[in-house]
Parts: C-alpha cells; sequence; structure tokens
C-alpha cells in the first residue's frame, strides 16, 4: 500500500514541465537559502577596512628641564595609524569628527586631547597622571561594527603603550651606553682617584667620631649615682607636694560651702522677717473686726479669733526653719581657720540673732495664747472682752517690735560680716584654685623627672652605644667601598696583569654591560616594551569565518526547505487516489464514509499505510535537498569540510528528521501545524547556539537547548567539519535521531483521537472563502 502510494505521486509529481520544475524549485531553494547567507558572511572581519573611523589630534606637545626635546605623542599616532589598514582612519578636525559619528558618517571617532603628552609624561613626576584618549563611538548603525571599532580603539591603545615603553627603554639603554663610554675616559680616572681620597678621609673621621661617642658612653654612665640621690630628694618633694594639695581642697570645700550657706540665709532671711512683720499687721486688723462683731454675734467673733490663734500658732514653724538656717551658717562659719579675725565677731552676732528670734517665737506663742483665750471669754464675759482686745493688740505691738529688733540687728550686725567674708572667701577660692592647679603642675612635674631622668640615663648610654657600633660599621662599609673601587678600576684597566677571583668577577660584570650597551638598543628595547608575545595554537582549527557559521545556515535551510515541502504539497490523500491505489475504480464505495484519514482502512488501506505512503515523497525531496546544500556547501562554496561523508550524513539525517517533524505536525493539526513548525524554527534560531555560545543566552534558552534538534545537529556538523572528541559524532547523531520517535508516535497513534476535530476545524476554516 505505501509502495502504491508513493508510485502514484511521483508520477504525478513528473507528469508535466511545470510539475518538474517546481519540485526542482522546491530541492534547490534551501540551497540558494544556505549558501547565500554563508557566502555573505564569509570573511566579515577580514573587510574592516571600509569602516570609516575618524582620528582628530589636537596634542600640543609637551617639553621641559627633564626633557629638552618636544615630545608630541599625538603626531606619534598619526604616523602610526597612516601605515594602519586595519580600519578606513579618516583624519580630520575635532569637531568633524564628532559631528561625522552623530550623522553616520563615521562609525566611531578617536579624538587626542590637548594635555595628552604631558600626561603622558607625568611618568617622570610624584604626581602621574593617566592619559585618556576621547572615543566616541554610534552603537546604532550596525550591531557589530562597535566591537569591530572598540577592537581598532583597543589597537591604538597598545600601540601607544608599546611606543612609549620602547622608547623610554631606548633612552635608557643610551643612557647606559654613554655611561660606560664615560668610565674608561681619562676625566673618569681622575676622578676616582679624587673619590678614593675624599673616601679614605670620611672613613678616617668616622672611626674617631666612634671613639668620642664610646668615651661619652662611659661619661654617662659615671652619673648614675647621682641621678639616683636625686631621684630619692624628689620622690620626697612629690609626697609633701600632694599632701599640701589635698590641705588646699579641703580648705576650698569648706570655703565653698560657707558662701554658699551665706547667701541662703541672707536671702531667706529677708524675706521671712518682711513677711512676718506683714503678716501682723494683717492679724491687728483682724482682731479688731473680730471685737467689733462682738455686739452682732460672739460666735462669729470668737471663731475669727480662734482662727487667728490657730494661724499664728502654725507660723511658728517658720521661726524654727530661720533658727535652723542660722545654724547651718554659725557651722560653715566654724569650718573657717582660727586666725581669721572675723570668725569670733561672726559667731557672737549669729548667736544673737538666734537669741532675738527666740524671743520672737516666745512673743508669737504668747499671742496665740491671748487669742485663744479671747476667744472662750467673749462667749462668756463681753464686759472682759474690751480688756483682752487691748492685751491682745499690746502683745500684737510688743511682737512686732520683736520682729523689728532682729531685723535691724540682722541688718546692722550680721549681714555686714557675711558680706565682708563672702567677700575674703571669694578671693580665698579665687587663690585656693589657682594654687592647687600650680601645685598639681608641679606635683606631676616631679613624678615625671623622678621617673624619667634614670630612664633617659640608661636609654641615652644604650643609644650611644649603636651609635658607636653604626659609626665603626659606616667606616668599614666606605674602607670596602674603597677597595672596591681601586678593584674595579684596575678591572678596567685593559693593561691589567692578572688579578684574584673577586677581580674577575668584576670583570666579568663589566664585560656583561658593555655587551649590554654595544648591543641593538632598538631590538632591546622592542623586547623590552613588549617582553611576551601570543602564540595561539588552534585546536580543531575551523578556516574562515564562512565555514565557522555554514552549520547553522545549512541545518537552517534544511528545516526551511522542509517548511516549504509542506507548504506546496499535500499531506492528506484524496479518496479517489485510495480508491485507484485499492484498485477500486475512480471511486471508494459509498460505505467508506466521510473523506478522511483511515476512511479506506475496511479495504486494507490503514492509516499508517496512508502516513507513511504520502510521506515517502516527502523523505525524497527532503533527501534531495540535504545533499544538494551540503554538495553545493563543499564543493561550490568550498566550505571546510574534513570528513565530506560524515557531514553530508547529517545532511541526510537532518533531512529525515526535521520533514517528518513538520510533516506530521502538518498531518495532524493541518493549517495549524504549518503554524507550529514556523513557531519552533524561531525558537531555535535564538536558542540553538549557533552563532553565539549557548552560556552566553539567557537561561530560558539555556533550559531549553537540549531539547531542540537544531542544536545536535550543528554540532554533530562541527564535528564532522573539523574532527570529533570521542564519540561526539555519533552521540549527536543519535540524539539528533531520537527526535523521529515522539514526531512518529504523534503521527501514527496520538492523532487518531483528534480526526474528526481536526476535520471539523479545517471545514469551518473553509468556510470562511478566505482560509
Amino acid at each position: 500500500m505505501i509502495w502504491g502510494i508513493f508510485k502514484r505521486d511521483m508520477c504525478h509529481a513528473t507528469r508535466n514541465v511545470i510539475a518538474v520544475i517546481v519540485s526542482m524549485g522546491l530541492v534547490v531553494v534551501p540551497a540558494l537559502y544556505a549558501w547565500f547567507n554563508i557566502a555573505a558572511s564569509w570573511d566579515p572581519y577580514g573587510n574592516t577596512k571600509a569602516l570609516k573611523v575618524a582620528v582628530a589630534n589636537n596634542d600640543k606637545g609637551y617639553k621641559s628641564d627633564l626633557i629638552p626635546v618636544r615630545v608630541n605623542v599625538g603626531e606619534t599616532i598619526i604616523s602610526t595609524l597612516h601605515a594602519n589598514d586595519q580600519l578606513d582612519w579618516q583624519f580630520v578636525k575635532s569637531d568633524k569628527a564628532i559631528d561625522g559619528v552623530k550623522s553616520g558618517e563615521y562609525y566611531a571617532a578617536i579624538v587626542i586631547p590637548k594635555g595628552f603628552s604631558a600626561d603622558m609624561m607625568t611618568l617622570f613626576s610624584p604626581d602621574i597622571k593617566h592619559a585618556q584618549l576621547k572615543y566616541y563611538l554610534n552603537e546604532k548603525i550596525n550591531p557589530i561594527a562597535p566591537h569591530i571599532t572598540d577592537q581598532g580603539a583597543t589597537t591604538v591603545v597598545n600601540t601607544i603603550d608599546k611606543t612609549f615603553a620602547k622608547t623610554i627603554a631606548q633612552v635608557g639603554l643610551d643612557l647606559a651606553s654613554s655611561i660606560l663610554h664615560y668610565s674608561q675616559s681619562p676625566q673618569m680616572a681622575e676622578y676616582m682617584r679624587n673619590l678614593n681620597g675624599n673616601l679614605t678621609t670620611m672613613a678616617d673621621t668616622l672611626s674617631g667620631a666612634s671613639q668620642q661617642v664610646t668615651s661619652y658612653s662611659q661619661l654617662l654612665g659615671s652619673a648614675n649615682d647621682i641621678v639616683d640621690s636625686t631621684g630619692k630628694l624628689l620622690a620626697s618633694a612629690t609626697k609633701a607636694g600632694k599632701q599640701a594639695q589635698n590641705a588646699l581642697k579641703q580648705g576650698k570645700s569648706g570655703a565653698t560651702s560657707f558662701t554658699s550657706a551665706g547667701a541662703n540665709v541672707t536671702s531667706s532671711v529677708n524675706t521671712a522677717l518682711d513677711q512676718v512683720s506683714g503678716a501682723f499687721d494683717q492679724v491687728a486688723a483682724k482682731v479688731n473686726k473680730a471685737f467689733d462683731a462682738i455686739g452682732k454675734g460672739s460666735d462669729t467673733a470668737a471663731s475669727q479669733l480662734a482662727t487667728l490663734s490657730e494661724q499664728i500658732s502654725s507660723g511658728e514653724s517658720l521661726y524654727d526653719t530661720y533658727i535652723t538656717s542660722l545654724n547651718h551658717m554659725r557651722e560653715s562659719v566654724e569650718q573657717l581657720p582660727d586666725s581669721d579675725s572675723a570668725k569670733q565677731a561672726l559667731l557672737e552676732a549669729i548667736d544673737r540673732e538666734i537669741t532675738l528670734l527666740e524671743a520672737a517665737k516666745g512673743d508669737s506663742q504668747k499671742l496665740a495664747q491671748q487669742l485663744k483665750d479671747a476667744s472662750t471669754q467673749v462667749t462668756q464675759d463681753t464686759a472682759a472682752a474690751e480688756s483682752s482686745r487691748k492685751e491682745i493688740l499690746n502683745r500684737i505691738t510688743s511682737a512686732k517690735q520683736s520682729i523689728s529688733n532682729v531685723r535691724d540687728d540682722y541688718a546692722t550686725n550680721v549681714k555686714p560680716k557675711i558680706d565682708a567674708l563672702a567677700s575674703t572667701v571669694s578671693t580665698l577660692i579665687s587663690q585656693t584654685d589657682s594654687m592647687i592647679t600650680q601645685l598639681s603642675g608641679t606635683a606631676d612635674g616631679l613624678d615625671d623627672v623622678t621617673g624619667d631622668v634614670g630612664t633617659n640615663v640608661t636609654s641615652i648610654r644604650s643609644t650611644l652605644g649603636a651609635i658607636a657600633k653604626k659609626l665603626d660599621s659606616s667606616a668599614a662599609t666606605v674602607k670596602e667601598l674603597i677597595t672596591k673601587l681601586e678593584t674595579g678600576g684596575n678591572a678596567g684597566d685593559g693593561n691589567s696583569d692578572g688579578g684574584d677571583g673577586d677581580n674577575d668577577a668584576d670583570s666579568g660584570e663589566s664585560d656583561e654591560l658593555r655587551a649590554l650597551a654595544t648591543a641593538n638598543a632598538s631590538t632591546l628595547s622592542t623586547l623590552i616594551s613588549a617582553p611576551v608575545a601570543l602564540h595561539r595554537v588552534s585546536v580543531y582549527p575551523i578556516a574562515n569565518y564562512g565555514s565557522a557559521m555554514a552549520p547553522f545556515y545549512t541545518i537552517l535551510s534544511i528545516w526551511v526547505g522542509a517548511i516549504i515541502l509542506c507548504a506546496m504539497l499535500k499531506v492528506t490523500i484524496s479518496d479517489r487516489e485510495k480508491a485507484h491505489v485499492l484498485g477500486l475504480g475512480d471511486t471508494l464505495p459509498r460505505i467508506a464514509g466521510p473523506s478522511g484519514p483511515g476512511n479506506a482502512s475496511r479495504w486494507g488501506l490503514r492509516l499508517d499505510h496512508e502516513y507513511f505512503g504520502r510521506y515517502a515523497i516527502f523523505a525524497l525531496l527532503a533527501l534531495l535537498q540535504g545533499t544538494l546544500v551540503c554538495l553545493g556547501d563543499t564543493y561550490f562554496l568550498g566550505v571546510q569540510a574534513n570528513h565530506a561523508l560524515q557531514f553530508l550524513a547529517v545532511g541526510w539525517l537532518a533531512a529525515l528528521v526535521f520533514s517528518n517533524i513538520v510533516y506530521t505536525l502538518t498531518v495532524s493539526f493541518g493549517d495549524i501545524g504549518k503554524a507550529v513548525a514556523v513557531v519552533l524554527l524561531v525558537m531555535q534560531v535564538a536558542g540553538s547556539g549557533g552563532t553565539f555560545p549557548i552560556e552566553t543566552l539567557p537561561k530560558f534558552f539555556q533550559m531549553l537547548y537540549p531539547f531542540l534538534p537544531f542544536p545536535h545537529a550543528i554540532d554533530a556538523m562541527h564535528a564532522a567539519m573539523a574532527g570529533s572528541y570521542g564519540n561526539e559524532y555519533l552521540l549527536d547523531m543519535v540524539y539528533l535521531a531520537l527526535f523521529l520517535i515522539p514526531s512518529l508516535l504523534l503521527g501514527l497513534v496520538l492523532r487518531k483521537p483528534v480526526i474528526r476535530l481536526n476535520n471539523w476545524v479545517s471545514r469551518n476554516l473553509e468556510s470562511t472563502k478566505v482560509m
């Protein structure tokens, strides 16, 4: 059945000239697609000399006392680029270069700034500045051109670095050669004799200085006993100073507390006396008011008098507070030295003030009692009330007089003494602070002296000993230098008859220096500027960029060819063809049912027969496509193929696999299957690793990579072109062939349940008259 379908398809495909031409076109078009792309990318990096890159030199050059010759690195760069054909260098002004990059006339521009040479020559100054080139790049013109021009700019920078290093090295070698020639002149010999004489005098001076330093060290050793005695004396003085410091601090504390107490008492007594005096005036007024109210109501008068008695009794605590404050001040005064003449007089004044306050307190107590008694008498005996009023008013006058006496005595005797003493105490506090500060500094100085003198003497002796050793060592070094200079002078003399081993060694070093100086300075400076050369070893070499891209475009064209086949050829078999294959005439019997896959199975034409029978012509044309494109790659374009048969085998297998996948998708899903094949093509172009390494692609494509046929086909073709590592080629071919399994499974088994659905979709699409 399969063979019968294939024979009829071949007959139809070769029935007329148009069919043959179309069949040939189906075979040739994929090959043209591949060849065109491979030829276009054959050697893109070899044609970079057509890329225009502008260069503008604004360098003003550099000249200094160290380098009297004007240096212009920018001009050197321009001269070098004139001989460089890597890119199409355009030498223009800086404004035109920048504008050309913006307009797209130039792919890039290099602008050498004004101070470029000056910045490079800062290598010989303490403040080194990095020289910079300004590089302008138009990245929108082409995605690859920026990378090519970047490489060109990097080449310029490397050339500058090598040229600069070569120049510096050549100058150094020329200087060494000049020094060597000058060292052999008569003037240099005279200088060496003078130098030897001066060095001999210096060595003698150093030896004498060493002896003097040793004597100073011995003299300081004899002073140790004096230092010890002085230390003990200073320690005693330090102890006395600390005791005096503590005493002054205690005196300062007492004086400060007295001043504070005096100020507090003065303020509180003045305020309190004024309040008490005013309070007695208010009490007298209220007493008169209370007695005047007797006639109106004795109970009201009695209540007012009792209230006044309680108020005066509650005010007695103020006297105790004032007496306590004066006692505190008295304690502070007692802390003053007995030698102070104001101490005793102030104590007597304070005692008299306390006595007066206690008398005033007694008057207040008696007044409170009289008010209390009067409140009782008012309710019992109205006639005696007037007598009580007079006694109470007299008592108020007496108490007020006592307060006046306290205030007058305080103002006359106590306050002036307190103010005078406060002034004296303030002066004493200031002087005490100054004395404590000075004494602390003196004590600290004494401690430093006693702690450091002995240590310093020992340290100085140790230092002098080390200096003496250094001087002896320096004298020996100078003498050794004199010997070497004399030996070197003899070794450099060509008339010397012989010498010891050292002379031979020095002579060898002189010969090496002479050989270095007389060598080719240009060759040596080139070696110094670029000491490392890169030796490229190609593993599995590829002839050119076109050969490297051939596997990608070849495999891509084979997939495109499979899509073209399914677009041009029918994948389903008509009932008429089925009837002819079965020998049933032009039509199937009516019992076959609607036209569609598998409707002739009762007569022996099964679904798998239809699948493979129609696929046979697809497979034949796909093999012809793969054969033509691979042979054209090898023999028409000259693509590298170390194993031509393996290269061709990859094309055949890829053609079978790709055509089967696209054919199966189309058979199973109709036009939707063709769209899926196009989607798979787009996905594989991005994620196959044919252009960029798969490791450089996004994570999604790296995960998708093993499940696509393109990467395995491309890797197998690479192995056939350049050589295989182990079983690399066979494994990739096996992986590629495995994609036939899901494709055949879909075409033979999984598509059966959806045949009716697919037929229904096809009928609906045809009913639109546009699909």
